[in-house]
């Protein structure tokens, strides 16, 4: 299948230039900056004998109808952090409106090709990322995120709606799942793993499981003058005494990621002993036990370094997800590429969790940055990708069919 790698990355710089300022991306979901995109983007279907719609998480579909309803899913998502990179998302929906142009010039597909663009993916505005595919998995929290608000006070239902989605009807973005037969999704690598290989692109393995936990430490507020060191109840020094040791849990582990993100004293003035102490705990890993053990051990280390200072700690957790694997077909129809695991979370992973078939590439990132103006990776690796993309595209078509064959066989 023949693609033109040269024309996505002319759309990607396109983008770039419409929605795109001094500071780097702003396609903020459920923003205007969004909508133009997505307007803009709607212009790059003329011609193409697809049927489009929104469905009742905002998630966008375009359809190209094949000779078999089992549908190929091709995607990522539109919408950036404020400040972003000009490939993180964008790459995967317009590589996909790429391959989805290449089965159109060959004809009716032996399967249906699908392209979805999912709203909200970086939860960058309200703080629930995952908005739109989660709808799709049905593993949405409605009365969880419904409140939500942005910075301004804004609730997240208020912003959906002024984009003409009602959250209460989230439950029928499921409907989309009929018929879908494997997803696989391009993305930008966001780290520093394939440039330190000096490879231009691997395979992603699943996205690791997730826990996140807010710690508090409360010790007892003192002068910092007149308190000797030996007396006092600091509850800072436990917390930094966690952080560092979180570094050697995750060391203990080839792929694990620990993470004290934000830390809050109390009262926070420079003549006072810290009182109190809130932080958080970000852990990830791709096995289960691993992501239990290493938060098993941060719990026990927290207790021993409030003991050591004379605080108390409490845990509450913020928010999880388990680790999800790719299917290893899909895997292995990716060829000869190296095999790493995703720290960051990806719709891949939710729509891994509704029992649809997922693969993932991955193609290198200038410097491991990612969620900054700076991002980039070489245009030469970029049209690699892209074209690999449709091979793997083109070779799990052919995977359906023969599937699908044979299940009608065995029934």
């Amino acid at each position: 299948m023949t693609v033109d790698p040269q024309r996505v990355i002319r759309d990607l710089k396109e983008l770039r230039a419409l929605t795109c300022d001094e500071h780097g991306a702003q396609r903020v979901a459920w923003t205007d900056t969004w909508l133009q995109a997505r307007d803009w983007f709607t212009n790059k279907l003329a011609g193409l004998p697809v049927e489009d719609h929104l469905d009742a998480a905002g998630n966008r579909w375009v359809t190209l109808a094949g000779g078999s309803p089992q549908a190929l899913i091709l995607g990522s998502h539109l919408d950036s952090v404020p400040n972003g990179g000009w490939l993180d998302g964008c790459l995967g929906v317009l590589a996909a409106l790429e391959v989805l142009r290449a089965f159109a010039r060959e004809g009716t597909p032996p399967v249906t090709i699908r392209l979805v663009d999912w709203a909200d993916e970086e939860g960058a505005r309200f703080g629930r990322s995952l908005l739109g595919s989660s709808a799709f998995a049905g593993t949405h929290t409605i009365d969880a995120d419904r409140g939500r608000l942005d910075r301004d006070g804004i609730r997240l239902e208020d912003a959906l709606r002024r984009c003409g989605v009602e959250i209460d009807r989230f439950p029928e973005a499921e409907a989309e799942r009929a018929h879908a037969a494997a997803y696989l999704e391009l993305h930008i690598e966001q780290g520093p793993v394939l440039e330190s290989l000096n490879l231009p692109m691997g395979v992603v393995l699943g996205t690791k499981g997730v826990e996140r936990h807010a710690i508090t430490f409360r010790g007892q507020e003192a002068h910092s003058g007149s308190t000797p060191m030996n007396q006092r109840q600091d509850a800072l020094a436990a917390a930094a005494k966690l952080a560092l040791e979180i570094r050697t849990i995750a060391r203990r582990h080839s792929d694990a990621v620990c993470t004290m993100g934000s830390v809050k004293t109390f009262p926070g003035i420079v003549t006072a002993v810290v009182g109190r102490c809130e932080c958080t705990l970000d852990q990830r890993d791709l096995d289960p036990q691993v992501l239990a053990q290493m938060y098993a051990e941060a719990r026990a280390a927290s207790q021993r370094f409030a003991t050591e200072e004379g605080c108390t700690v409490e845990w509450s957790r913020i928010w999880g997800i388990e680790p999800v694997p790719f299917h290893p077909a899909l895997i292995a129809l990716a060829g000869d590429l190296h095999c790493l695991p995703s720290g960051p979370l990806h719709d891949a992973a939710e729509v891994a969790r509704a029992d649809i078939p997922t693969a993932m590439l991955f193609v290198q990132s200038l410097k491991g940055i990612s969620h900054n103006k700076i991002e980039d990776t070489r245009e030469e690796h970029l049209a690699l990708a892209i074209e690999r993309y449709a091979q793997l595209a083109a070779r799990t078509a052919e995977w359906i069919t023969c599937r699908t064959g044979l299940l009608a066989r065995r029934n």
